[in-house]
């Protein structure tokens, strides 16, 4: 059985049994931090503390789900590097797990993501319902997405890791792959290939010919250059999101 994280573990000591219960602010003020929303250049959220009394600000003009990973992550930053000086990253898809191969597992951001994904969508709610969507999906992921009031990013990396099925998900640009996230039951040798493949229906999708792809089966060795690739199949679905990328 999965142990609980911090955050989960805080989110149950106030009684959240439910999604719609998640209300950051007032966990915020719990944990002795105000919550201001202010105009910010080159960041998205900051956080000055002094004591166990600290304020973040989070840049009033971020749509609200990247608000409210803003301000999980801060508290992360609070929770875990308290007394310390640290810089937010300027950029970054809510999530966090995208720079696996630039940074180790102690990095403060990649710290800072984990508690704010543990505490916008907690294991102990989020595995449930997704094991009750049945596969996964985007379809699945915005159904999720809407219930807990996170990106579609950040919830397709949950969905990953602990969705009812086997997964990878990639991110693909017009250069090739950008990252790439490994659910726990997926194999290390099974490593994504730097390029798409012309076969995939991720390629429509990269070059704007649909916004999204449908669920389908696909020979493994589209996706992997394993030697054992080509005995298998594997499903895939491609997104289309901003800048130009393309999520499979």
């Amino acid at each position: 059985m999965r142990h609980l994280s911090q955050a989960e573990q805080l989110l149950q000591e106030l009684g959240v049994t439910e999604p719609n219960e998640i209300d950051l602010e007032a966990i915020a003020e719990v944990q002795g931090v105000e919550v201001l929303y202010r105009p910010l250049k080159g960041c998205e959220g900051q956080i000055v503390g002094h004591g166990n009394r600290a304020v973040a600000l989070i840049n009033a003009a971020a749509n609200q789900r990247r608000q409210r990973f803003s301000i999980a992550h801060e508290l992360g930053h609070w929770h875990h590097h308290r007394g310390k000086i640290l810089t937010c990253r300027t950029t970054g898809e809510p999530g966090g797990n995208h720079a696996r191969s630039k940074s180790g597992p102690t990095d403060p951001e990649r710290v800072a993501d984990r508690y704010a994904a543990d505490l916008l969508m907690p294991g102990y709610l989020f595995r449930r319902r997704a094991d009750q969507l049945g596969k996964a999906t985007f379809e699945a992921a915005e159904q999720l997405a809407e219930e807990f009031g996170t990106s579609l990013t950040s919830t397709l990396i949950r969905l990953v890791e602990m969705g009812p099925e086997p997964a990878l998900l990639v991110c693909h640009g017009h250069q090739g792959r950008k990252w790439f996230v490994r659910g726990p039951d997926v194999p290390a040798r099974w490593f994504p290939q730097d390029t798409l493949d012309a076969s995939s229906s991720a390629m429509d999708v990269l070059h704007k010919k649909s916004r999204m792809s449908r669920r389908c089966p696909i020979g493994a060795d589209a996706w992997f250059s394993s030697w054992a690739a080509c005995s298998f199949h594997v499903h895939e679905q491609a997104v289309s999101v901003m800048d130009g990328q393309v999520l499979v």
